[in-house]
């Protein structure tokens, strides 16, 4: 009896599938087909985590949500985040059996201590949200996020080849994403208002995909330079930034061509050799600066009356336009509606993923634009800073904050003490990525979508875990001179 089964055992499985496979098929019930894609997610989830954690990064700009697709109100992207949810219950579980399974190293360094921090607050601040299942939700997302793509990505980096492998596995997603979206907008003559929607199913809207492009441009352009890369590899690095460049351009997101303008200006101030606390200075005193020339400044900027449009110098013109842009002036109405928020509510705030829900009755009426809506189906905050402080108070605003800061001074002292080569290229690539993400995050706010999430604690871990590596070497090579 054991003889046949391990003889016909496979072959009979293989029958009965099919044969119930068709009957359900023919009842127009479809879902048995998912069953050896996840036979397969199985097996890759015991046998070959590396493979499944690169397959998701690929997948990523891929992933479509069903709520888009009006499949059920199921806001969940797949197959991305079913295959999160589930690395994330076998990671906390291998967690609870095991000691060692995230590296002391890590654990000990000063972003996963801030990391740790505001999940844990977002956790305390699920008790007196306002609605505490969707914060309850909200903190699952985070979780599964940044369990695959930090502390899961952390011990995958440590296999160097690994790093690279997650940059061209995005891109390689995102480039098919770019090819289709452009295509599809050609058959518009490339006209401003398709430019918000032809990247649909795979982006919900223009502006979290201009943000992914940009991410991932400063990786495409340091590549041509990696001498460890076959001249191939080169050659489609040039191929791969060109088309994610004219994805950028044609995505006609201005804040994501702002932040590529920032994260220019802190390459070549990294290339001065300028250290992080001159860049802090420059900041408090532009900061200080506008806030005393603030109401000639707003004079300034409400005499532009540029319209965001088809033409590329008007529609850089409109970014100051605060007089007559509905887009620009939306966002100042959400932002003016989250501070009222944070009045209300400074410490614990109205709870995680609560503002889109709650921020209605918030809007003063004078603020109100012909795009305003007190139904939440437009978007949020438009900002990973002011969202966090009308959702979690002033601890929450003050961790998002610190996050930047310490990553920040981290990857630009660790620039700084590497030697020339990939992993200096590497560094440049994922903080310059992170630092396009930092300055978008004030227009825009996107760490709730598997989109932007993926990249965002994909780069960090790949900062923390170089700059642990080259900690450990430094304490090594004291340690061998004294």
């Amino acid at each position: 009896m054991t003889a046949l089964l391990r003889t016909y055992g496979i072959a009979a499985a293989c029958v009965l599938f099919i044969v119930m496979n068709t009957v359900l098929t023919a009842r127009e019930v479809y879902w048995l087909n998912l069953l050896p894609m996840a036979l397969i997610m199985v097996w890759a989830m015991v046998g070959s985590v590396d493979r499944l954690l690169l397959f998701i990064v690929f997948a990523t700009p891929l992933s479509i949500n069903l709520e888009e697709m009006e499949l059920g109100g199921i806001g969940v992207a797949v197959p991305t985040e079913p295959l999160m949810v589930a690395l994330t219950l076998l990671y906390l579980v291998k967690v609870a059996l095991e000691r060692g399974v995230v590296r002391d190293s890590v654990l000990r360094h000063p972003v996963t201590a801030v990391l740790i921090a505001q999940l844990v607050w977002m956790a305390a601040c699920i008790v007196p949200s306002s609605m505490p299942l969707v914060s309850a939700k909200y903190l699952a997302a985070r979780l599964w996020f940044v369990c695959t793509m930090y502390f899961m990505a952390t011990r995958l980096f440590e296999e160097p080849r690994n790093m690279h492998r997650f940059f061209w596995a995005y891109v390689a997603g995102m480039a098919i994403v770019v090819v289709y979206t452009v295509t599809r907008h050609a058959g518009f003559h490339f006209a401003h208002d398709p430019a918000h929607w032809v990247m649909e199913p795979f982006f919900k809207d223009h502006t979290s995909y201009g943000a992914c492009l940009a991410f991932f441009l400063p990786f495409t352009l340091t590549a041509m330079g990696v001498r460890s890369y076959t001249r191939t590899q080169r050659l489609l690095a040039v191929l791969l930034f060109l088309i994610l460049l004219t994805g950028l351009v044609f995505s006609y997101t201005r804040a994501a061509w702002l932040s590529l303008a920032g994260a220019l200006g802190l390459f070549l101030a990294m290339k001065m050799r300028l250290p992080a606390w001159t860049l802090g200075v420059v900041l408090l005193v532009g900061g200080v600066g506008y806030w005393v020339n603030k109401d000639r400044i707003t004079i300034a900027l409400e005499r532009n009356r540029k319209e965001s449009s088809d033409d590329f110098a008007e529609h850089v013109q409109s970014i100051s336009n605060i007089s007559t842009d509905a887009s620009n002036l939306e966002r100042i109405n959400r932002w003016n509606s989250a501070l009222r928020m944070f009045a209300e509510r400074p410490v614990f705030g109205w709870g995680p993923g609560t503002y889109m829900f709650q921020y209605a009755p918030f809007q003063a009426s004078e603020d109100r634009t012909i795009i305003s809506t007190n139904f939440g189906r437009q978007g949020n905050a438009h900002s990973e800073y002011l969202g966090p402080l009308a959702e979690q108070g002033i601890p929450g605003i003050a961790l998002m904050v610190v996050l930047v800061v310490v990553t920040s001074v981290r990857a630009m002292r660790l620039h700084e003490r590497l030697p020339a080569g990939g992993e200096k290229r590497l560094v440049a690539a994922a903080f310059l990525g992170l630092v396009t993400y930092y300055l978008h995050g004030s227009l825009n706010n996107f760490l709730d979508l598997d989109k932007a999430s993926v990249p965002f604690w994909g780069f960090t871990a790949m900062i923390v875990v170089l700059d642990v590596k080259h900690a450990v070497r430094k304490d090594a090579l004291s340690a061998d001179s004294r």
